[in-house]
């Protein structure tokens, strides 16, 4: 009888170790890193690029006339070189009363932004927050206004605003008479209620909760309540935005002030332009006045150029 001899088993191998992850951090961490240094670069670039033409104007604001014109196709046109001074501003404080010209744009940029920014979301908020009878139309209505041109519209303008009552002081007497040509109000009344601003203010007023309305109505509160302790409050990046937006067009006002402003003493600072566009052109006073109108536009945009990014930045995610 044979024996039968049962082979040992065969030692268990050792399992395989799981292979290890590829580490991608660090890779991903470069790339990002390559991706933000190319974003400043052309972000930079983009930059100096729209200085060259600032530059170009306060660099020329100091030179005489046949100068600007020499260098005007050399690079020496963005460089302070040559016969420099200061000559062309005090010819601009000669020719033209730059500091009555800016009393008056201040004066109507901050009342027609100020007026603004009240009438425009207190019309936003009836169309958004309001349910009544044709506001669907109403608001198509307003929309419809942006794509008609001002300049089709501004000879109409002015025939009404000749034609509005006021009131005027003669001799010391307050008296009733009709026409506004030649004031303040002409250049700012037409300009207060504006359909894009409204049609801002109402698209972000109806991403605030209606249940706030209702809680504040159940409590007794009016809708004008509403609108200026529960609304207005929220809605800080839509002011700042629809007041970002109203500034420039009313500081560069040109066309509508030069049809109903004959006075000089009420004038803005883009008419004083034309003062210096005469026989002959004074090119060197003409750069010194533009820098000079164009500096508290820059100041406020360094001062509250946060308050401009964050402003436009939240309002276009919410509305």
């Amino acid at each position: 009888m044979t024996a039968t001899v049962t082979p040992a088993p065969a030692p268990a191998s050792a399992p395989a170790s799981a292979p290890r992850p590829v580490r991608k951090d660090a890779s991903e961490r470069h790339r990002r890193r390559i991706g933000k240094i190319l974003m400043y670069v052309v972000m930079s670039g983009f930059g100096v690029l729209f200085l060259f033409p600032l530059v170009f104007m306060f660099v020329s604001s100091l030179k005489p006339d046949a100068q600007i014109l020499r260098d005007v196709n050399s690079p020496a046109a963005f460089l302070p070189v040559g016969d420099i001074s200061l000559d062309n501003y005090f010819g601009v404080f000669d020719r033209v009363p730059v500091a009555q010209f800016m009393f008056n744009s201040v004066l109507v940029t901050v009342l027609t932004v100020g007026l603004g920014l009240i009438v425009n979301s207190m019309a936003g908020f009836a169309l958004s927050r309001l349910r009544w009878k044709g506001r669907l139309v109403v608001m198509a209505l307003i929309i419809a206004t942006l794509i008609v041109p001002f300049e089709t519209i501004a000879v109409p303008m002015v025939y009404w605003v000749s034609h509005l009552p006021t009131l005027v002081m003669e001799g010391g007497v307050l008296k009733y008479d009709f026409g506004w040509l030649n004031t303040y109000q002409v250049q700012i009344v037409p300009f207060i209620a504006n359909a894009f601003s409204i049609f801002l203010f109402a698209q972000y007023f109806s991403t605030i909760p209606a249940s706030l309305d209702e809680a504040a109505r159940i409590d007794g509160a009016s809708w004008f309540t509403v609108y200026r302790r529960i609304i207005v409050p929220l809605s800080g990046p839509a002011f700042a935005t629809v007041a970002i937006l109203t500034f420039l067009p009313a500081w560069n006002q040109y066309l509508w002030p030069l049809m109903v402003v004959q006075k000089e003493g009420l004038r803005p600072v883009m008419v004083g332009m034309q003062y210096f566009f005469q026989l002959n052109t004074a090119w060197g006073e003409v750069m010194a006045y533009t820098s000079l109108i164009t500096l508290p536009v820059l100041i406020v945009f360094l001062v509250f150029q946060r308050a401009f990014v964050s402003s436009i930045a939240a309002s276009g995610v919410k509305g």
